[in-house]
Formats: C-alpha cells, structure tokens, sequence
C-alpha cells in the first residue's frame, strides 16, 4: 500500500517522480488570478487562530460542511472557533475523492509539520498544534506569501477602486512579492443586477465623468483602465453565466442604457446589446495597453434564494450552468480581431462538457503577437480536481499546444492555498509521465524539462510580461 500523501503523492511513474522532484518542486509561483485581500496583505495581521485562518470567508469549506448536515451557525455563524474546526474536521473524513480532503493535507503538513490525517478523532490534537504553530511562529499574509515562494500576484478589484494597498505594497519592507491589481467590470456591466444604477453612480465619482450615457460608462471604465495601467495592472477579467453578444448600432445600446437607468425590466437581448457595446470597448482597450483578458464562463450563481437574502453572494450556493457558448464567443472575439484588436485572451470554462469547445476555439484566433495568444485557463472551481485538471491539459493538448500552457492560478482567498499549485504541479507531472512511459512521448529529458517548468512557472511570467 501506497503511503498516506507521502513525497510521491500521484506521481505514479518514475518519469513524474523526476519531472516534478527535479524541476518543478521549488519554482516559484505567479499566482495571476487570486481574490486575496490587498487590504489584508499590507495590514499583514496574523490570524487568530487555525479556525480563521481556514474556514473564515472559505465557500469550498463552507459547502462540504452543509452536505454533511454542519448547521449554519458552524459555517457563516458565530460558534466558537474551536467548534467550527471540529465540524470541518468531522466533515473532512468523509470527503473522500474531494480535492478538499488533499488541499486541507498538503497545509497541514507545509504549513504546520502536521503529517497526521485531519478527522474528528484527531481534531482536537491538531487544533491544538496548528494553533501553537501559529502562536510561535509567523503566519502573517505576507509572511505566508513569501514562504510559498510567490513572486506575483493579482487580486481582484473593482474599477471603482482606488488601489491604495497595492500601492503602499510597493514600498512594503521586507516582502518580495508583486500585488498588481486586475480590472474586474462586472458591475458596470450587469445592467439588470439590483443597485446598478448606484453602481454607476459611484463609477462617475471614480473616473470624475457625470455618467449619462452608454458612451459615458465606456469613457469612465477606460479612463479607470489607465490609472489601474499605472499602477501595475496587466490583467482584466470577467466572469459571465453564458456569453453575451448582439450586434447593434449606437443608438440601440443608448436606448437600453436609459431603460435601465430609468429601472424598467430589460430582455436578455437588451442586455447582451448593452454588455457587447461596452465589452466591445474595453477588448480594444486591453489590447491597446497590452494586457490580458480573461473570461471564466459558466458559473449559475446564488441559486438558493432565501440563503442569498440572509448571507449575500459568494457564501457557498453557486453551481454549474450549461448554456450554449460557442457561438457568441467566437463571434465576440473575431469581432475584435477583425478590427485587430484582440487582446491576450484566457478563457475558462466552468462546465467540463465546454473542454474541447474551448480548447479547438483557441486555434481560430493564434497570431505571432504570443505564444498561445489565446490560451484555455486552468481547471477551474468545481473543476479544480485531479479529474477535471487532467481532463483539461489532456484537451488542451490534444487539440492545441499545452507546452505553452500558462498553467495554475488559486482563484482563492486564503492565504495557505498555495498548495494548490504543488497539487496542479503533480498532476501535470504524472500526466505527461504517463505519455512519456507508455512511448506517447519522446524521453528527451532537455525538452521535458523545458514544458514542464515553462507550464509550472516561466510561462506565464513571460505571458503577462510580469
């Protein structure tokens, strides 16, 4: 029997036991899409204990807890943190094939020395080591942060932000970590949300622009992209239920602004007229400044309404949607690059049955402006497992080039999930280790070396030009 997550843990070849040990195990981390506070890295305040440092603001925790009959109270409520451990823990040893149960492992052990398995009989012991770890040693972010090797980061902000961590962050002592900002327009763009109107309110405050128009939101967000330019900025990003795309003219998205500005119901044609003309711009935008642009697709978000209207979003009750993305998103993007304008691109799909829609749409749209200018993005939430990170590297390699890959992101707000990128890293490991021992691919070890590290680290360092 295999021993428990051991230095081998799923390297199941003696090729991805090289691959990884020897070249991957001790790279660096560009962690190019997280949603770490930049408030909370240069506040740099240690944790209280295990209990808020694991489970406070954790949905992936919070969601394993519920489905093993874990009460509100011991996931988003106010129990004792020592309770709310020993329901993680209780809930854990159950978690057998979740990616949960390995990440909570690989933390224990890297961040903690505890290589003893986490269940309600050995809760108590381990809350009690963990939280001596903690009370001797250092677990500040940024502590946290340096001892996992991560030379770059990009948290998630809102273009109304005035990004005042990130720039005291770059005088902060001691700490040797990039904390760009990424420009995320979510909310100047979901013209039907609740408080929209507000929302451009305060986007108009943000950019000095009295917003009036469609044109003037497209103004106000291009304006916000300079300033997020100076500080840093060379990622957006935009999350979407399904893709948005209508071809109209001015005068169309203009209509549709005033109506929703004027709080009356719009079709979801009217929306996609508005969020193309806006997107549209802000494509030509990211191209113009270099950056990258991201697109993670699929999420059905808050679906539980009740939980919703007492917790708000992002707390656990999101799942997977399947609608039909192929056709508006490629019309989006050769939108774009008719005109020559299409940025970077990094798409994520959030519904496996999209792998190999997103992995043969990268090829309509390379150029020799980068390397796998468009690229297919990492497994990402409910596929961040060993299944759904080999189902993807096996779709993108089938179809298109995973050796210019640019690899893992912790799409995470904790500040132990760096070892997400040693878990991404074994799998890519025991992936291509097994086309290499089976004869699917030469053992030319230069080579190897090259991809695997290039897919670790350095190829999206060089990607986002960081």
């Amino acid at each position: 029997m295999t021993e428990f997550m051991d230095k081998d843990f799923l390297l199941d070849t003696e090729t991805a036991k090289k691959l990884f040990h020897d070249y991957c195990e001790n790279l660096p981390i560009c962690d190019y899409h997280c949603h770490l506070s930049p408030k909370e890295i240069y506040e740099n305040k240690a944790p209280a204990d295990i209990s808020e440092l694991w489970l406070k603001g954790d949905h992936y925790k919070w969601r394993a807890m519920r489905s093993c009959g874990v009460g509100e109270d011991y996931c988003t409520g106010s129990r004792p943190p020592r309770e709310k451990f020993e329901k993680f823990a209780y809930t854990l040893q159950y978690a057998i094939g979740n990616p949960l149960y390995h990440w909570a492992h690989i933390e224990l052990q890297r961040y903690f020395g505890i290589n003893t398995p986490l269940s309600a009989k050995t809760a108590d012991d381990i809350y009690e080591k963990a939280n001596k770890a903690i009370a001797d040693g250092d677990f500040r972010p940024q502590s946290l942060i340096t001892r996992s090797n991560v030379k770059v980061l990009c948290t998630t902000d809102d273009p109304t932000d005035d990004l005042k961590y990130h720039v005291l962050l770059k005088n902060a002592e001691n700490f040797d970590c990039k904390v760009l900002p990424t420009f995320r327009p979510d909310k100047a763009l979901n013209i039907s949300a609740e408080g929209f109107s507000d929302y451009i309110s305060r986007l108009g405050d943000a950019a000095d622009i009295e917003i009036k128009s469609c044109a003037d939101v497209i103004d106000a967000l291009l304006k916000r992209a300079d300033y997020f330019d100076k500080i840093g900025c060379r990622v957006s990003d935009h999350a979407f239920d399904r893709v948005p795309f209508a071809v109209s003219d001015d005068r169309a998205a203009e209509t549709v602004f005033s109506k929703a500005m004027n709080g009356k119901q719009l079709s979801k044609e009217e929306e996609d007229i508005y969020k193309t003309k806006v997107l549209l711009a802000l494509g030509e935008k990211y191209s113009e400044l270099g950056w990258a642009m991201e697109i993670h697709i699929g999420a059905m978000r808050n679906n539980n309404t009740a939980m919703f209207r007492t917790g708000g979003a992002d707390i656990g009750f999101d799942s997977v949607g399947d609608e039909n993305i192929a056709y508006p998103l490629s019309r989006f993007l050769d939108a774009l690059n008719v005109k020559g304008k299409l940025p970077k691109t990094i798409l994520f799909n959030l519904n496996g049955k999209d792998n190999i829609v997103l992995a043969t749409m990268l090829g309509n749209f390379q150029s020799e402006e980068a390397e796998s200018k468009l690229q297919f993005g990492p497994a990402w939430w409910f596929l961040d497992t060993i299944d759904g990170m080999t189902e993807q590297m096996k779709s993108l390699g089938n179809l298109g080039i995973l050796g210019k890959f640019i690899g893992m992101e912790t799409d995470s707000r904790s500040f132990t999930s760096y070892g997400r990128h040693e878990y991404f890293r074994r799998i890519m490991c025991a992936l291509i280790g097994r086309w290499v021992e089976s004869g699917q691919y030469a053992n030319d070890e230069e080579i190897l070396k090259e991809i695997v590290e290039g897919i670790s680290y350095y190829n999206a360092m060089k990607y986002f030009n960081f």
